[in-house]
């Protein structure tokens, strides 16, 4: 073979991401080297396209090479799209669920269910991360509930939690066991001062999540007037309250300017170098 055909391999090879981990070399230097998989969980009305920005981000910087999806249908069923091959390093998952717009919390703590369990199966992982934006965040909520007490399950280690509505929603045609209660205030442990049906609900976090086993990580974007635009910071760090008894560590961090609106923080590179540093730094 020439060496013009050569380059034209090379080139091909590299197009086509076969050579994409000699492309993107991992920088074991400054990151974990970890077969725990993190999966990323996108918002209402909402896809996978919304998580890739942060997945490849996170290949950008040397933290993977294995990128995959997991489509779940409106049934419920999970198809793996892609493959984690033996001895990969911290893979992504991009979870897509065909029923993006479902009001039924606990449905989605059932489909993140079916997602870890399927994870499970075929690549016999021991623990996870997991990562949710806006409504996303509600599968981190209710897998931890629906399988509070499960033994046989991969162990949750970290999660972050990107604008999340704990307390409520302030749009007017919400359902009232969603929505935001007027006047809402916290106190210094983050309890809101009036509880809607699904946050009271989940306050069996308090007794439910492992204890000393999950590292929370909460990012809230704040333009002004203590909101993202969508969610008033006050619904977001209500999540204190429902992971600080049990939780191994807790964290916040809030982003101003432009790209700390509610739609735009999955598209931010300073989230993006928050939520690196706390999944994969050394």
């Amino acid at each position: 073979m020439g060496i013009k055909s050569s380059k034209c391999l090379l080139t091909l090879l590299l197009v086509t991401g076969l050579l994409s981990g000699c492309a993107r070399q991992l920088a074991t230097d400054k990151f974990v080297q970890s077969p725990t998989p993190t999966l990323f969980f996108h918002g209402g009305g909402s896809s996978y396209r919304a998580e890739e920005h942060m997945a490849q981000a996170a290949q950008k910087a040397g933290v993977t090479n294995t990128i995959i999806r997991a489509m779940v249908d409106r049934r419920g069923q999970v198809r793996l799209a892609g493959q984690i091959k033996p001895g990969a390093v911290n893979p992504i998952v991009e979870v897509n669920y065909a029923n993006n717009r479902q009001l039924d919390y606990h449905q989605h703590g059932v489909w993140a269910t079916h997602v870890v369990q399927a994870l499970q199966a075929q690549y016999h992982i021991k623990s996870f991360n997991m990562v949710g934006h806006s409504l996303g965040n509600i599968s981190l909520i209710y897998y931890s509930l629906e399988n509070r007490g499960n033994t046989h399950l991969p162990k949750l280690r970290k999660q972050v939690d990107i604008a999340g509505h704990f307390a409520g929603l302030a749009f007017r045609d919400v359902p009232a066991a969603i929505k935001q209660p007027a006047g809402l205030t916290l106190n210094a442990a983050g309890k809101p001062n009036h509880l809607n049906a699904t946050y009271r609900e989940m306050t069996w976090l308090r007794r439910g999540l492992p204890k000393n086993q999950v590292r929370a990580l909460n990012l809230y974007g704040n333009i002004g007037h203590h909101t993202d635009g969508t969610v008033p910071n006050v619904s977001s760090l209500a999540l204190k309250y429902l992971v600080m008894p049990r939780a191994k560590s807790y964290q916040t961090h809030e982003f101003t300017g432009k790209l700390a609106r509610h739609s735009q923080l999955h598209e931010n590179p300073q989230v993006d170098r928050v939520l690196i540093r706390f999944l994969w730094g050394r």
